[in-house]
C-alpha cells in the first residue's frame, strides 16, 4: 500500500513537460500517470506568481475531456473489479473512464464502485441507482453478512490461485489511484468518498473474517493515500502563504493579494477535510481492527499506523495515535510485535520525532527493553535494533542496559549478533547523538583505544574462556581493531603503550589474538548451533587465504618474541602456542624466515616440557604436528625431527620418573609425564615396549599409587595396544606381533578386572575418588569393543577376538552402577578438573550402551539393565539410552518386548523406585 502512495508523491516533483499525448500516456501503471502531471502543474503554477495559473485551482466547470485511448488487451466488458483480479495494469486506464462517467452521472457510477467494493469482498449484491438514496448502509451490510453466513460468496483476497496472486496489491493500487485521480475535483464533493468510507467502515465492524479482512485493506490505504494529497496541498499552502507574504511586504492590496488570499483559504480548507477523513477511518475501522482476532489484520493496522506517523507527523504523531503502537508490544502474535518495534524504528531513526516522543518513551520503555529477550528471535532481534535507536538518543540508562549484556551468551546465533552489534556502538565505538552524522568518536578512534574499551569488557569473564570467546565472536564483525594485527601484537609487546595492561588484561588479550585470528581464517569460535559443513564461494576462499596471508606475515618476526615474553604463563601459553595453526607456513620459506619458524618450534617444545595442563600439552602436540605436515622442504625436515626429538626426550623423562618411583620417590614426575604421554599417543604411535611392561609391572607391584597416576597409567596402556593393534597387516600378519599384541591386551586386562573385582561399590570421598572406577569403566568398554569377536571371525586375525564372560561383564556393570549413582556436580577439591568431562556418567552410560549396539557382549543381560535406568539419571542419560533403543529398533532381529519386559522386571525391584513423573515418561 505505501509503495503507492510513496512512488505518487514522489513523481509530482517531476518537471512538466509539453509532448503529444501517446497512448503510453495513459497506460496503467503504478505510479499516478497522469494525476501526477497535475498535481505538478499546479506547484509549478504556483511558483512563478502567473495569475492565470493561479486560477486553475478556483472552482471551474467541468472539463470536457478526450476520450482516452483503449488499453491493450482490454476488452469492452471488463468491470473495475476484471482490472483489480486480473491485471493491475489496467487500473489506471479504468480509473480514468470510471471518474469521467461520475462527472457525468455520479449516482450510476457510485453505485458502480460500491458494487465493485462488494465484489471484492466475494459477494454478488444488486443496488438499484434509482433508490440509492434511500438505501441505507446498514441494511445493505446486514443483506451482506446475511450472504456470507449461507455461504454465498467467494473469498478471493485468501484465494491460492495463480491469477489472483497480486489481488491485495492491486485492490491497494487501485484505491490509492482512484484517490490521486480525484484529488482536483471528487474527492472534496462531500459525496463519493464520505459514501465509500461509510461502507467501508461498516464493512470493517461485520463477522465475516473476508469482510473484514477486505475493508481493513481498502479503510487503511485510503488514509495513506489521504496523506499523499494532504503533503502535497501541504506544500501548495506553504508556496502560496510565501508569495502572500511577498505581496504584503510590497504593500499591493490588489487582485493578486485577493486572488492568493482565496487560495490559501481553499488550500487550507481541503488539507482540513482531509484529516477529518482521516480520523474518520481511523475511529471507525483502526480502533477497532488493531485488536482484531485476525493477527493478519492487526499487523496491517500497525504497519499502516507506523507509515502514517512517520509520512504525516503533524497530525499522527502525538500520544493519542502513538500509544496503539505502544500497546501492541504484547500482542500475542509475533508478527504483530515484530511490525510495532519496526515501525518505531523508524520514528526513532528521525530526529526530529525524538522530542514529541518523550512521553511515549517514557511509558513504554522497559517493554522495549523486555522484548530483546522475546520469545521468538525475530522479534528479539527486531526489538535490539530499537534499543540502539534509543541509546543513539541517549533515552536508556546503563543499569537499564545491564540484563540485556547477559543475552551476549544465549543461544540463537541471531539475538548475540544484534546484542554485539548493541555493545559496540554503546561501549567499544561510543556512537551517541549530537555529533557529526549522528555519531561521535567512532571509525575514527585509535585501534589500541577501542580494543581497551573491549578488554574492559572482557574483565568481566577473567576465569572464563568459553564467555570470552562468546563476546568475542559477538562483536568481532562490527570491531575493525580486533583485525589490527599489529596493534594487537604491540600492545602485548608493551611497545609505545597508550594503555598499560594488567596480567589479566593480557591474558584476555592473548585469548582475543587467537579466537579473532580463527574467525579471520573462517574458523568457529563458539560451539556451532548445527553440525552442517560450512561451504565457501571461490571469492570467500580467496579472502579467507587472504586474511590468512596477512596473519603470517603480521605475526612472522614478533611471534617468537610473544612466545618467549608469555613462556611461563600458562594462561596465556596454550592460546598463543595454537595460533601456529592459523599460518600460512610457506611464507616463511618464501620470505627466508628460517630463523624465526626454527625460533618458534623450539620454543613450543620448551612449552611442552614446562607444563603440565591439558590445554598447553594439547595445543603444543597440534601445533608441532602441524609444522610437520603444512611446512616445506627443509623446514618440514626440521619440524619433523623436532617432533621425534621431543618424543625421545619424554619417553627418557618418563623411564626416569619410573625409576624415581620404584625407590620411593615422589609421584609428580611420572603423573605430568604420564599426561605428556597421553596427549601424544592421541595423536600418534609412541612405540616403546619397554615402558608398556615397565607401566604393567607399576601397576601390578605399587597398589599405594595415587588413583590419578593409576588412571594415566591404564590410559596410556591402552592407547599403546591400539596403536599397536592398528600397525598390524591384516593380510599377512606376523606370528610374532600377533604375540607380542596378546601379551600386551592380557597384562592390560588383567589390571582392569583387578580393579572392578577390588574397587569399592561406592567411594564417599567425593567426585575425584571416583575417577578412577570411571576410567577403568570405559577403558575397559573400550578394549571389549576394539577386540569384539565378530569383527576378528573368518580373518587371519581370529585369534584376537575376544568376548569377556558372564561374571566379569555383571562385576563391570556393578561398578559402572555404582559410577552412575555419583552425581557429576560432587565436588572434591582433590579432584583434577581437566579430565573430568571424561569420566562423566555421560561417558559411563555411553560406553556401556556401546558394548550392546555393537554386539560386542550379550545383549540379553547388560540391554535390559541399562533400559531400566532410562529415567534415573538425568535428561542427558536418558537420552543415551533412548539412542541405543532406536538403534536397536532398526535390528528386525532384536526381541524388544523381551529387553523392555526384563527392562521393567529391574526397574521394580530396583532401590531406588520411579517416581510418577518418571512412569509418565
Amino acid at each position: 500500500m505505501e509503495n503507492a502512495a510513496v512512488a505518487s508523491e514522489t513523481s509530482v516533483r517531476r518537471s512538466k513537460r509539453g509532448r503529444v499525448l501517446e497512448t503510453s500516456d495513459v497506460a496503467p501503471s503504478k505510479s499516478g500517470g497522469s494525476m501526477e502531471e497535475k498535481s505538478t502543474d499546479q506547484e509549478q503554477g504556483s511558483g512563478d506568481g502567473s495569475f492565470d495559473e493561479l486560477e486553475e485551482i478556483l472552482p471551474k466547470p467541468k472539463r470536457k475531456r478526450g476520450r482516452p485511448p483503449r488499453a491493450a488487451g482490454l476488452k469492452e466488458c471488463d468491470t473495475l473489479f476484471d482490472a483489480v483480479k486480473n491485471n493491475g495494469k489496467y487500473i489506471q486506464y479504468m480509473v480514468k473512464k470510471w471518474v469521467e462517467r461520475y462527472e457525468a452521472d455520479p449516482k450510476s457510477a457510485l453505485v458502480e464502485i460500491l458494487l465493485m467494493l462488494f465484489e471484492t469482498c466475494g459477494a454478488k449484491y444488486q443496488l438499484g441507482v434509482a433508490s440509492f438514496d434511500e438505501i441505507n448502509v446498514d441494511d445493505v451490510v446486514v443483506s451482506l453478512v446475511e450472504l456470507a453466513r449461507n455461504g454465498m460468496i467467494e473469498d478471493h483476497y485468501n484465494s491460492k490461485s495463480r491469477e489472483l496472486k497480486t489481488f491485495k496489491e492491486n485492490l491497494a493500487l487501485f484505491w490509492d489511484t482512484l484517490v490521486l485521480e480525484c484529488q482536483n475535483e471528487p474527492l472534496f464533493d462531500k459525496i463519493l468518498f464520505e459514501k465509500c468510507m461509510d461502507y467501508v467502515i461498516a464493512l470493517s465492524c461485520t463477522p465475516p473474517r473476508v469482510y473484514r479482512q477486505v475493508a481493513s485493506l481498502v479503510g487503511l490505504q485510503l488514509v495513506t493515500s489521504f496523506i499523499t494529497v494532504a503533503k502535497i496541498l501541504g506544500r501548495q499552502r506553504e508556496t502560496t502563504q510565501r508569495q502572500l507574504n511577498a505581496e504584503k511586504k510590497k504593500r499591493n492590496d490588489g487582485p493578486r493579494v485577493e486572488s492568493l488570499n482565496k487560495r490559501l483559504s481553499m488550500t487550507h480548507e481541503r488539507i482540513t477535510y482531509m484529516e477529518e477523513m482521516m480520523r474518520k477511518i481511523f475511529t471507525g475501522l483502526f480502533m477497532h481492527r488493531y485488536r482484531d482476532v485476525d493477527p493478519d489484520i492487526r499487523m496491517s493496522c500497525i504497519k499502516s499506523l507506523g507509515i502514517w506517523i512517520v509520512s504525516y507527523p503533524t497530525l499522527f504523531l502525538q500520544d493519542l495515535y502513538l500509544k496503539y503502537l505502544g500497546w501492541t508490544l504484547n500482542d500475542k502474535s509475533a508478527a504483530v510485535r515484530k511490525t510495532s518495534v519496526l515501525a518505531l524504528q523508524n520514528l526513532y531513526e528521525l530526529d526530529d520525532n525524538v522530542p514529541s516522543l518523550g512521553l511515549f518513551t517514557e511509558r513504554f520503555c522497559n517493554r522495549m527493553i523486555e522484548l530483546a529477550d522475546d520469545i521468538d528471535v525475530s522479534v528479539a532481534v527486531s526489538a535490539i535494533g530499537l534499543l540502539k535507536q534509543l541509546l543513539r538518543h541517549q533515552l536508556l540508562t546503563d543499569d537499564e542496559l545491564g540484563p540485556l549484556y547477559d543475552l551476549l551468551i544465549d543461544e540463537p546465533p541471531m539475538i548475540r549478533r544484534a546484542i554485539g552489534e548493541l555493545v559496540y556502538d554503546h561501549l567499544i565505538a561510543q556512537k551517541v547523538k549530537n555529533s557529526q552524522s549522528g555519531m561521535s568518536g567512532g571509525d575514527n578512534e585509535s585501534s589500541e583505544v577501542h580494543l581497551g574499551r573491549m578488554l574492559q569488557i572482557l574483565r568481566e569473564f577473567p576465569d572464563d574462556p568459553v564467555l570470552s570467546a562468546y563476546v568475542i565472536d559477538d562483536v568481532w564483525d562490527d570491531m575493525k581493531a580486533m583485525k589490527d594485527w599489529k596493534c594487537i601484537i604491540a600492545m602485548l609487546l608493551d611497545e609505545n603503550p597508550v594503555i598499560g595492561l594488567t596480567d589479566v588484561d593480557a591474558t584476555n588479550l592473548v585469548r582475543l589474538l587467537h579466537a579473532s585470528a580463527k574467525k579471520a581464517v573462517g574458523e568457529k569460535i563458539v560451539p556451532a548451533t548445527d553440525n552442517r559443513k560450512q561451504y565457501y564461494t571461490k571469492a570467500q576462499k580467496e579472502a579467507l587465504e587472504n586474511s590468512r596471508k596477512e596473519i603470517t606475515i603480521a605475526m612472522m618476526k614478533n611471534y617468537p618474541q610473544l612466545l618467549r615474553k608469555y613462556i611461563a604463563d600458562k594462561t596465556k601459553v596454550s592460546s598463543l602456542v595454537e595460533i601456529v595453526v592459523l599460518l600460512k607456513l610457506e611464507l616463511y620459506s618464501l620470505k627466508r624466515q628460517e630463523k624465526n619458524f626454527k625460533a618458534i618450534l623450539e620454543l613450543i617444545t620448551d612449552a611442552f616440557f614446562k607444563h603440565g595442563e591439558k590445554d598447553t600439552l594439547r595445543s603444543c602436540i597440534k601445533a608441532i604436528t602441524y609444522c610437520s605436515n603444512e611446512s616445506q622442504a627443509d623446514l618440514r625436515d626440521f619440524a619433523q625431527n623436532k617432533l621425534k626429538d621431543l618424543e625421545n626426550e619424554l619417553l627418557t623423562k618418563l623411564k626416569s620418573a619410573v625409576k624415581e618411583v620404584t625407590v620411593g620417590d615422589d609421584e609428580y614426575s611420572l603423573l605430568v609425564n604420564l599426561k605428556r604421554l597421553y596427549e601424544l599417543q592421541l595423536t600418534k604411535s609412541v612405540s616403546n615396549d619397554d615402558l608398556y611392561e615397565d607401566m604393567a609391572k607399576i601397576l601390578r607391584d605399587f597398589k599405594d599409587l595415587e588413583d590419578e597416576v593409576k588412571s594415566f597409567l591404564l590410559l596410556n596402556m591402552y592407547l599403546h595396544v591400539a596403536w599397536c593393534l592398528q600397525s598390524i597387516d591384516g593380510e599377512n600378519p606376523s606370528e610374532t606381533s600377533l604375540t607380542a599384541l596378546m601379551s600386551k591386551r592380557t597384562m592390560l586386562l588383567e589390571q582392569l578386572h583387578y580393579f572392578i573385582n577390588t574397587i569399592p561399590e561406592v567411594q564417599k570421598e567425593g567426585r575425584g575418588r571416583n575417577v578412577l572406577s570411571s576410567r577403568v569403566c570405559i577403558i575397559l568398554a573400550e578394549v571389549w569393543c576394539l577386540f569384539k569377536m565378530s569383527r576378528y571371525t573368518s580373518t587371519k586375525l581370529e585369534i584376537l577376538g575376544y568376548c569377556p564372560d558372564t561374571l566379569i561383564l555383571q562385576n563391570f556393570w556393578k561398578l559402572c552402577e555404582s559410577q552412575l549413582s555419583v552425581s557429576d556436580e560432587t565436588e572434591d577439591e582433590d579432584a583434577n578438573e581437566e579430565y573430568i568431562e571424561e569420566t562423566n556418567r555421560d561417558a559411563i552410560m555411553i560406553a556401556a550402551a556401546k558394548l550392546v549396539a555393537s554386539h560386542t557382549v550379550s545383549k540379553d543381560y547388560l540391554g535390559p539393565e541399562i533400559i531400566s535406568h532410562f529415567v534415573m539419571h538425568g535428561p542427558s542419560v536418558a537420552e543415551i539410552i533412548k539412542y541405543l533403543i532406536t538403534v536397536l529398533k532398526k535390528n528386525e532381529n532384536e526381541d524388544l518386548p523381551f529387553l523392555f519386559l526384563e527392562a521393567l522386571k529391574m526397574g521394580h525391584l530396583s532401590v531406588q523406585p520411579a517416581t510418577s513423573t518418571d512412569l509418565k515418561s
